[in-house]
C-alpha cells in the first residue's frame, strides 16, 4: 500500500510539473481574454493627458460595458471639459475569430455618428496615447504567441509573452506582455512600431476586487517616443447592475447618458 501511495504521489507531481511546462503563449493569452469580468460594469473614468513638460489635461468620462454572450459592448460619454462634452464613443468586440471590432464616435459639433473605418484604427483616440484599436478587444487568434520566460514584477510572478500579428499591415510589429499568474491580468505591455523599436508601454498601477471580479482601476500608457503619457483612473465602479441593452446604440450616443 505504501509503495502504491508513493507511486501515485510521484505520478501526480510529475503530471503537475508537465502541466506547468506545457502551458503555451496562446493558452496564457486565451486565459486573459476569457477572464470573467461580470455581465456588465459602469464607472467614472478620468483620462489625464500629460505632455513632456508635465502639463496636464483632464477629461471626465462615464463608461458602461456589457457582455452579450458572443460580443462585448462598450460606450463612453465625455462629461468635461466643455470642448469635448457630449462627445461619445462606442465599441463592439466580437468573440468570433477574425471578426474586427465595430466602433463609432459621435461629435456634437457635427451632430453625426461616424463609423471608425479599419484604416483609422491606428489613429489616436481623443488626443490620448491609446489608438482606437487599443480600446477594442484583440482576439487571441489574431497573433502568434510565444512564451518567452517567467519574471517577477512588484512581487508578482508573471508570464512574459511575445505576440506577433498575423496581419502584415498591422500598426505594431509585436507586443510583449507581462501577465500575472493565476490572476490572468496584464501587469505591463510593450508595443513596438513597424521598425521594431519600442513605441509605448502600458502599465497596470492598481486593480481592485469588486464582487468576484478583478477590475483594473488605474493604468498608464506612456509613449516613449513622444514622451507623452495617458493615465486612466476608474472610480465608483459598479458590477452586475443590469444595464439595459438599449444603452449601447447610436441613438444613445447622440442622446447622451
Amino acid at each position: 500500500m505504501k509503495k502504491f501511495t508513493i507511486i501515485l504521489m510521484a505520478a501526480i507531481i510529475m503530471t503537475a510539473t508537465l502541466s506547468a511546462q506545457e502551458i503555451t503563449g496562446l493558452k496564457i493569452i486565451e486565459n486573459v481574454y476569457d477572464r470573467p469580468t461580470g455581465q456588465d460594469q459602469e464607472g467614472d473614468l478620468t483620462m489625464s493627458l500629460i505632455n513632456s513638460r508635465g502639463d496636464e489635461r483632464v477629461r471626465e468620462i462615464k463608461q458602461y460595458l456589457k457582455d452579450f454572450g458572443d460580443m462585448e459592448k462598450k460606450i463612453m460619454f465625455f462629461v468635461s471639459p466643455a470642448d469635448v462634452r457630449n462627445t461619445s464613443f462606442m465599441s463592439w468586440s466580437y468573440d468570433e475569430a477574425g471578426k474586427d471590432d465595430d466602433q463609432w464616435i459621435y461629435l456634437p459639433a457635427l451632430k453625426k455618428v461616424k463609423r471608425i473605418s479599419s484604416d483609422s484604427k491606428s489613429d489616436y483616440f481623443m488626443g490620448s496615447d491609446f489608438t482606437y484599436d487599443d480600446l477594442g478587444d484583440r482576439h487571441p487568434s489574431s497573433d502568434t504567441h510565444k512564451l518567452l520566460r517567467e519574471e517577477e514584477i512588484d512581487g508578482e510572478n508573471c508570464y512574459v509573452v511575445e505576440s506577433i500579428p498575423k496581419e502584415e499591415e498591422y500598426m505594431y510589429s509585436k507586443t510583449i506582455t507581462w501577465i500575472v499568474k493565476d490572476k490572468w491580468i496584464g501587469k505591463k505591455k510593450e508595443f513596438y512600431d513597424e521598425d521594431d523599436d519600442l513605441l509605448k508601454t502600458l502599465t497596470l498601477k492598481k486593480s481592485e476586487k469588486i464582487k468576484d471580479y478583478i477590475v483594473i482601476t488605474i493604468s498608464e500608457m506612456h509613449n516613449v517616443q513622444k514622451d507623452h503619457t495617458t493615465k486612466m483612473e476608474l472610480a465608483n465602479v459598479k458590477v452586475d447592475t443590469g444595464i439595459s441593452d438599449n444603452k449601447f446604440t447610436e441613438r444613445m450616443m447622440k442622446r447622451g447618458m
